[in-house]
């Protein structure tokens, strides 16, 4: 039995990184992100759940910069991997799938994240009093 010249699968040094990959890598690596929010989600429920000076305690962490700069984080995580999985239940349906049309979808797929993000950073903000 003879050996193949070529290997037997495909790996990442083989293909060229395009846009489609990237896309792809983020919205699984934003399912990763999500998840781990859901730690901040369970702490969040058991400080509402403990009384108001856990809530508060908690609260005023999440209200430092450090803090808003997570959730803005998890906002980003959020939103593109809606945007992304939206994208790829088109792509589950057989279209969209030409060269020239996946990349026009992931320009959708990055302007519309950047749009809700920032939409949902202003409304948080000016909520706050902080625009």
């Amino acid at each position: 039995m003879s050996t193949p010249d070529r290997p037997l699968s495909p790996h990442l040094q083989i293909y060229r990184r395009g846009h489609t990959m990237v896309l792809s890598i983020l919205h699984r690596a934003t399912g990763m992100a999500l998840s781990a929010g859901l730690v901040v989600l369970a702490a969040w429920l058991l400080a509402v759940a403990s009384g108001p000076d856990t809530y508060n305690a908690l609260k005023a962490r999440l209200d430092s910069w450090l803090g808003l700069a997570l959730l803005a984080g998890f906002a980003l995580a959020f939103w593109y991997h809606f945007v992304a999985g939206i994208r790829h239940l088109v792509f589950d349906t057989g279209r969209s799938l030409e060269r020239r049309e996946a990349r026009r979808s992931a320009a959708v797929v990055v302007i519309a994240t950047l749009v809700l993000v920032a939409t949902t950073l202003w409304a948080v903000l000016r909520q706050r009093g902080l625009a």
